[in-house]
């Protein structure tokens, strides 16, 4: 059942929304990978992609706002569909926030540690990948929206596992100075917070698709 009906223009303008939230998180996993394998050159080339991205989506989302005000479309569902588009903008926000971030503080990452920040990573990412998987399908095809969310979860909990792993592990290395190891638990929370913020509002586009089978 799709939700939009008639409303085309409206309908087109969401999907690509959603393509450039998807952009977002494939450059967050892309350009972090580049900076955990210390492919400098390649993440200082092209860091600033994200924000080309992120100011695109908030174009998109200010337009699909108007419209969705002005022409009093999908009344009954309004205030779920601003409400959604306003919170999946977060993981545009954070890849921005977090691949700045990196280009900032420039951690040093160990080598015996890679592995488990790019597992990290992509974990993360993929979390964030099923949330707008989700959010297309409460647009699209309700029926499969419980289907990514539950992908949603268990990309969430692996990416939990991996980041205490991770933790544990720096917080062993007798090599490290203190300040480092906190340096690089940062970072490991940050990338994990992806993965958190797409659980959170995959909660909400459950409870969106409930009211809408109501």
């Amino acid at each position: 059942m799709r939700l939009f009906g008639r409303t085309k223009e409206l309908e087109v303008e969401i999907t690509e929304y959603l393509d450039l939230v998807n952009t977002a998180v494939l450059i967050f996993k892309r350009d972090l990978t580049r900076y955990i394998k210390k492919d400098f050159e390649e993440f200082a080339n092209n860091f600033t992609e994200i924000k080309a991205v992120e100011n695109q989506a908030d174009d998109y989302q200010k337009d699909i706002k108007y419209k969705l005000y002005k022409y009093m479309l999908i009344p009954e569902a309004r205030g779920d569909v601003l409400s959604l588009l306003e919170s999946i903008d977060n993981l545009v926000d954070l890849s921005k926030k977090v691949i700045f971030q990196l280009s900032i503080e420039n951690p040093n990452i160990p080598k015996s540690v890679e592995k488990l920040f790019v597992e990290l990573t992509d974990k993360s990412a993929s979390a964030a990948d099923e949330l707008v998987k989700a959010m297309r399908s409460y647009f699209e095809d309700i029926s499969m929206v419980d289907n990514y969310i539950n992908k949603v979860h268990f990309y969430e909990h692996e990416s939990d596992k991996i980041e205490e792993n991770l933790k544990r592990y720096v917080f062993q290395m007798d090599e490290l100075e203190l300040c480092r190891k906190v340096h690089l638990r940062h970072f490991a929370e940050k990338i994990a917070s992806l993965s958190d913020v797409a659980e959170t509002i995959s909660e909400q586009i459950s409870v969106a698709a409930i009211k809408r089978n109501i």
